[in-house]
């Protein structure tokens, strides 16, 4: 697969699918399989997808110091990319914790940015969901026959299990992930097996700002000017739609749009939806 080596020597691996104008794209987790981005509901037939595996994450390398994989230090490594593709200013696409290095790459490489997607974001400085529209999105469903294993496993892993008792209930809380659980979303999950080191959560995190700094970093997300496109999805039970609502009114060009029927994975809950609106949103 190809690859850079970013500014302080870590190989970033990327995949390209699909045809047309490039379209940088990065998965959530943080440290999540850049391939369960799929072909973003079929947005491969028009644009090229260049996937990155993040850095400690997929075939990327784990960088010698750690530090570098926070958020606002993972920006490098998307420039160092683009400029690898010999691109001008490219579009950009994130999912879930990979929104907030996208937020960030747009505001310290404005020149590197042509338009940028946020699919159900993480937030805009850290993660900013609200417990109670989660925990109101989550009733909502009790009378699906998984629910009661989820919703026991959610309250495990509040209480701060880790180990092989963490993993087992984040597999029992995987319907909570998408809009509908079928055997195609059952498939999605049980696919990304990539397992990110434990460590790398903290280390990513890291980019938040102190309390004290989240209103000067909130001015420098807000100098953003080219178009932004947050996307919530409407059964998300994992951020709902609160980071969606604040993200897009961060930025002067944002726009919030809500996908129908649809998870933490809305292109797999309503792919054509999801599909037009993004390539509508690009082509303007």
């Amino acid at each position: 697969m190809p690859y850079t080596v970013a500014h302080d020597g870590t190989k970033i691996v990327f995949r390209m699918v699909g045809q047309g104008p490039p379209l940088l794209c990065l998965a959530g987790g943080p440290g999540a399989d850049v391939q369960s981005l799929g072909n973003l509901g079929g947005l491969d037939r028009h644009r090229t997808l260049v996937l990155v595996d993040a850095r400690a994450a997929g075939a990327s390398d784990v960088p010698a110091d750690p530090a570098g994989c926070a958020y606002t230090e993972q920006v490098h490594d998307l420039e160092a990319v683009r400029r690898h593709l010999g691109a001008g200013p490219v579009d950009v696409l994130a999912h879930s914790a990979g929104a907030l290095t996208a937020q960030h790459y747009a505001a310290s490489y404005a020149h590197g940015v042509r338009r940028l997607v946020l699919v159900t974001p993480a937030g805009r400085i850290g993660r900013e969901v609200d417990a109670a529209e989660v925990a109101a999105l989550r009733a909502r469903r009790s009378d699906e026959p998984w629910y009661g294993p989820a919703a026991e496993a959610a309250e495990l892993l509040a209480t701060g299990v880790s180990g092989g008792e963490a993993e087992e209930a984040q597999r029992r809380l995987a319907p909570f992930l998408y809009g509908r659980w079928t055997d195609e979303t059952r498939a999605h999950h049980e696919a990304d097996r990539v397992r990110p080191p434990a460590w790398l959560y903290e280390a990513f995190y890291r980019g938040n700002p102190a309390e004290h700094e989240a209103a000067q970093r909130l001015r420098f997300l807000r100098s953003v000017s080219v178009p932004v496109l947050a996307l919530a999805g409407a059964e998300d039970c994992v951020a709902g739609t609160r980071p969606a609502v604040l993200t897009a009114s961060l930025y002067r060009h944002g726009r919030l749009e809500t996908v129908p029927g649809a998870g933490h994975h809305p292109w797999l809950d309503g792919p054509e939806y999801f599909r037009d609106l993004i390539e509508s949103f690009l082509r303007d």
